[in-house]
């Protein structure tokens, strides 16, 4: 099994979630968070000031899969939150070595 873990846009959101949803992912978590890369934020103008956000907003989504569909999760998360533009994120696997569904007690390949 693999994390699959991604940093989006969030206006980006609902057309991963779509996507992801039609290749059959069932289950994910999905968080509101901030950061930065190479950047370190960017330059805004609000009535006429500029001002630096340091911390731009992103959403992270996790989602646990099998290794055979690991691959084409991520390819599906950056096909559809490509935007060619700087800042569009990050998706990265890390491999699991077990899963414990909470309410029955079940493991790996079942609590997924």
């Amino acid at each position: 099994m693999k994390l699959v873990t991604a940093v989006i846009k969030p206006h980006k959101w609902e057309d991963v979630r779509e996507a992801l949803e039609a290749f059959g992912v069932t289950g994910m978590t999905v968080s509101e968070v901030s950061g930065y890369g190479r950047q370190k934020g960017h330059t805004e103008v609000y009535r006429g000031a500029e001002y630096d956000i340091a911390l731009v907003p992103k959403i992270r989504i996790e989602i646990v899969v099998e290794d055979e569909d690991a691959a084409d999760v991520v390819g599906i998360i950056v096909k559809t939150a490509q935007t060619g533009r700087i800042g569009d994120g990050k998706v990265w696997l890390s491999p699991i070595e077990s899963v414990v569904r909470v309410r029955t007690g079940a493991r790996d390949a079942e609590a997924l």
